[in-house]
């Protein structure tokens, strides 16, 4: 049995839109032979048809828990009292509905057999796998959000990119837009009004001359939208299969349907007090070999 309290989002709402939003395994079909059961309570009182809730309305349903979440078993790379990092698989968005935090969360409550707090402190793409950090309250969210801010935790990424750059380490600076309408980031050399500065490094891991592609480890110095992706894609060495800022037939060639871009690396480098933080500066966590 699980309790829920109904929220403001969900007021004059019914009540199957806040249970399917709440728990990420219950389906249509569970959910209405559950309301024949009469195995759902609005407020200790049983109902048998899909109801208005209100807000603070308490909502109590009868079943088991790996029929109300989805089995998700997150590959959890660090945790402590504070922060947790996940890998992250491709095909999932960050936040939002079927997201990497939703099912985090149920895992979580699971686990701890609680609601706990749980928020990423950071984004990745959709389709870019990796490290993402995560908050496990509220205190370590604002810090954390302020030294992403600040630049003061490094991360790295393994790019595989078509073409081998003639610079083995560069660092790169251009300006970028985000056109929000079409979901997509311009690059200008030059500084242009509504583009911002952008910084980006690499250094080459690997060349393969044979096949014409190399994999770059790639430094974000700013953190925009889509920043790795445009940026090495308008110096000419697009990621392998990213359809968005790549070329999809060099994308066939190779067989790759999503772009080959992994956080693999964060580094606390706090140069400010990071308070109930402190203990992590100068550590790196990397993806497990």
């Amino acid at each position: 049995m699980r309790s829920i309290i109904v929220n403001k989002k969900y007021d004059g709402k019914y009540l199957s839109h806040f249970l399917f939003d709440s728990f990420s395994g219950l389906t249509p079909n569970l959910f209405y032979k559950t309301l024949r059961k009469k195995d759902i309570r609005v407020n200790d009182v049983r109902v048998s048809k899909d109801v208005i809730v209100h807000t603070y309305d308490e909502i109590k349903i009868y079943v088991v828990d790996s029929l109300l979440y989805k089995s998700f078993s997150p590959d959890i790379v660090y945790e402590d009292n504070n922060i947790l990092v996940v890998n992250k698989p491709s095909d999932i968005e960050v936040v939002g509905e079927n997201s990497l935090t939703g099912f985090l969360k149920d895992f979580l409550l699971v686990r701890e057999q609680k609601s706990i707090f749980i928020e990423p402190c950071h984004r990745l793409d959709r389709n870019t796998t990796g490290l993402v950090l995560f908050a496990k309250n509220e205190t370590a969210l604002q810090i954390l959000l302020q030294k992403f801010k600040v630049h003061e935790i490094e991360k790295h990424y393994l790019a595989t990119v078509y073409g081998i750059p003639k610079i083995s380490h560069q660092t790169l600076t251009a300006f970028l837009f985000k056109d929000s309408k079409k979901s997509l980031v311009y690059i200008s050399d030059e500084p242009k009004q509504g583009y911002v500065k952008i910084i980006t490094s690499y250094s080459i891991v690997k060349k393969f001359p044979e096949k014409n592609y190399s994999i770059l480890d790639v430094c974000l110095h700013t953190g925009k939208t889509h920043q790795i992706r445009a940026h090495l894609a308008h110096i000419g060495h697009p990621i392998l299969g990213d359809g968005k800022y790549g070329n999809n037939q060099i994308n066939k060639k190779f067989g790759y349907k999503t772009q080959q871009l992994c956080s693999y690396s964060l580094t606390f480098n706090f140069i400010t007090d990071a308070g109930m933080l402190n203990y992590l500066n100068g550590k790196t966590i990397k993806m497990k070999d």
